[in-house]
């Protein structure tokens, strides 16, 4: 007797549509070495193989971070990258085109959204892409690929700061700092979401936007010095370090004795946790993990409305050095996406 292979019970049955089996080689933006916006450039690379609980992913479009510029120049995750030409990019919303096996929940067909794991693989910014099945979520029906593009590595983030690290909760005062960028515009949402009273620094430009967003207080950082305006906050959650106008060390001033500081950018002040222990505050820096399940829980979020992710512009994959060089303006509101391929 033959056995028929079995099919997922939950997926239905659009998701179990024939993928076609990928090229050899596809499109990608690499770069050769680290440096400037010149360096990221078109080339024909081969395409990535799936082992074991691995995925192969159709990507449809690429979400730009923060990182990826930080790499790119050579800091970042650079000093990691094996080899080279070296294809960028951790966010990703595309196709599932291969299955770790025939009853896999995520069968070849069924969009999805997540992140890479560069530089221990080819990045996202490629026709195709190789993905723990662990990392990824089906993509939000109400959000195009593109939109789900710009989620992940931002929202992961965002949700490790808010709900897994500071515990939001109602009537907690937690201060955002860079608010209207793409892991701040989801935190202030996240704690709204949770009852805390949300302080949030950015420009007047963004104002009137993050407040819609669920920000109770704005501060315009380019006329306001924030440590002259709040105090006794129970969290500051710095997306901006000690690099600029010493926000990490002022933040330190407006925490209440106890308190916590999340430092996102460590390599800004290697001496956070000493300055923080000398103020009486607890701190602790953060790295996002690539987590599916909490990606689903977002996803469910962006669904229902509660959430939403904004996408400031969305560049081709040819374009990616100029979405760099947008990127590095520092004047994002939200997120900047590759368009990689036709959905």
């Amino acid at each position: 007797m033959r056995f028929r292979p079995l099919r997922p019970a939950s997926a239905p049955d659009s998701a179990l549509i024939a993928v076609a089996d990928p090229p050899e080689t596809m499109r990608a933006a690499v770069i050769d070495a680290t440096g400037g916006v010149e360096v990221l450039h078109q080339a024909s690379v081969p395409v990535p193989s799936p082992v074991l609980s691995e995925l192969l992913v159709r990507v449809v479009a690429a979400g730009i971070n923060p990182i990826d510029a930080k790499t790119r120049s050579g800091a970042g995750v650079s000093g990691s990258i094996a080899s080279y030409p070296a294809v960028l990019g951790f966010d990703f919303s595309g196709i599932v085109v291969k299955s770790p096996y025939e009853s896999h929940p995520l069968p070849p067909g069924t969009p999805v959204f997540g992140m890479v794991p560069f530089p221990r693989s080819g990045g996202s910014y490629a026709e195709f892409a190789v993905v723990p099945s662990q990392s990824v979520a089906r993509k939000p029906s109400s959000l195009s690929h593109v939109e789900a593009a710009g989620v992940p590595l931002a929202a992961l983030t965002a949700w490790g700061l808010v709900v897994e690290t500071a515990h939001a909760h109602e009537g907690q005062r937690i201060l955002i700092h860079a608010a209207s960028g793409g892991v701040g515009h989801l935190a202030v949402q996240f704690a709204a979401y949770f009852g805390a009273h949300v302080t949030a620094t950015g420009s007047a430009h963004n104002a009137s936007w993050l407040r819609e967003l669920g920000a109770s207080v704005v501060i315009d950082h380019t006329t306001t010095r924030f440590e002259d305006v709040i105090a006794d906050v129970d969290v500051v959650i710095d997306l901006v370090g000690n690099v600029h106008a010493q926000t990490g060390e002022r933040s330190l001033k407006v925490v209440r004795p106890g308190g916590l500081y999340i430092l996102v950018p460590t390599g800004s002040w290697p001496g956070y946790v000493d300055a923080a222990a000398d103020a009486g505050v607890r701190a602790t820096s953060f790295k996002v993990i690539p987590d599916g399940s909490a990606l689903a829980t977002v996803g469910r979020l962006l669904d229902s409305g509660a959430v939403q992710v904004y996408i400031d512009r969305v560049f081709d994959l040819d374009d990616a050095a100029a979405a760099h060089a947008e990127l590095e303006q520092g004047h994002t509101r939200g997120k900047i996406v590759l368009r990689v391929s036709d959905d």
